[in-house]
């Protein structure tokens, strides 16, 4: 492994570090905690209690045009109202999400630089390090948008989605950042087995979408029934056709992840840990989906399951990188 590589996998570990945290920001609810951007509640460093925010540098206008968005009155949005919303947790929570996006948009760009050096100059990884800077620029531009929209559902799920995007395009960088990237021994007789992985693949990105999507309904639960146990939410979830599709898609890719296990064992493929990764990381997220509809809609499984979900995603999209041919550019 090269210096090249080890610098695209740290990007990929702080990526999945940044989706952890950014999963705790949505479970704790403390996406609002700092109401501006870039700066949180006027201050580059946020403050510490609500006696240290300078009124003056709150834009009293972008609060009232928020307030308007979800149909309040924009003349009761004072600055005294919007001071006595500070919530220390919250908003120091939401600026660590801010902080831990640093070490990722350093060593994004370091691979940027890096793949234009002579020897890790090939033309696939400088193509995936443009997209992997593109990437990184919208998502920044999305978390803005997000704090001005008000946590508006649609743009969560599209920055997520599009983290996910990134996450695949420096796993890439990192195994293609050589002359012989790891590859698999599978034998002609097991070809069918990449089918499965692509089709596992398939399901796990849909799966995905459709649980941020119940995810944002949870976000609109807290706000409708704060004082409801997150017990009793899963009622509410019920009567959703997306929730349903999505509890029951689990079972599918428990199937899909089993049946690719047991084939890849047969297949020596050479990948046995990465493999059981995998299937151990779909064993974990069916418990932890059980606990969500049977226990209550809990904020660390819900983070657990966000992270673990970035994780089968790029063991999956790794194990489909190794199954190429070796025709690469």
């Amino acid at each position: 492994m090269n210096r090249f590589q080890k610098v695209a996998i740290a990007a990929c570990v702080a990526l999945v570090v940044l989706i952890f945290v950014g999963a705790i920001v949505r479970a704790s609810g403390a996406g609002m905690g700092c109401p501006d951007w870039p700066k949180c509640w006027g201050c580059l460093i946020p403050p510490t209690s609500s006696d240290q925010i300078d009124p003056e540098k709150l834009d009293i206008e972008k609060y009232r045009r928020k307030a308007l968005q979800f149909g309040i009155d924009p003349e009761t949005i004072t600055r005294e109202s919007i001071i006595a919303s500070y919530n220390p947790v919250h908003t120091w929570t939401e600026y660590v999400n801010r902080l831990t996006s640093l070490p990722l948009s350093l060593l994004t760009l370091a691979v940027f630089g890096m793949s234009f050096r002579r020897k890790y100059r090939y033309p696939s990884v400088i193509t995936g390090a443009v997209v992997a800077i593109l990437l990184l620029g919208v998502n920044a531009w999305m978390g803005a948008q997000i704090v001005h929209s008000g946590l508006k559902p649609g743009v969560i799920t599209i920055h997520m989605a599009l983290a996910i995007a990134m996450l695949c395009v420096l796993i890439f960088i990192a195994w293609r950042g050589c002359d012989s990237p790891w590859r698999l021994t599978l034998s002609n007789c097991h070809t069918g087995l990449k089918k499965i992985a692509v089709l596992l693949f398939i399901l796990v990105l849909a799966e995905g979408v459709l649980g941020s999507q119940i995810r944002e309904k949870t976000d609109e639960l807290k706000k409708t029934h704060p004082d409801a146990p997150r017990s009793e939410w899963v009622g509410e979830l019920e009567q959703s056709v997306t929730y349903l599709i999505h509890r029951s898609g689990s079972w599918a890719i428990l199937l899909a992840a089993t049946y690719f296990f047991i084939i890849a064992s047969r297949a020596n493929t050479g990948a046995k840990p990465l493999e059981r990764i995998i299937l151990a990381a779909v064993l974990s997220q069916m418990v932890l989906g059980l606990i969500l509809s049977q226990v209550g809609i809990l904020p660390i499984t819900q983070v657990l399951h966000v992270g673990l979900s970035a994780i089968l995603v790029s063991s999956l999209f790794l194990w489909l990188l190794a199954a190429k041919r070796p025709n690469l550019g």
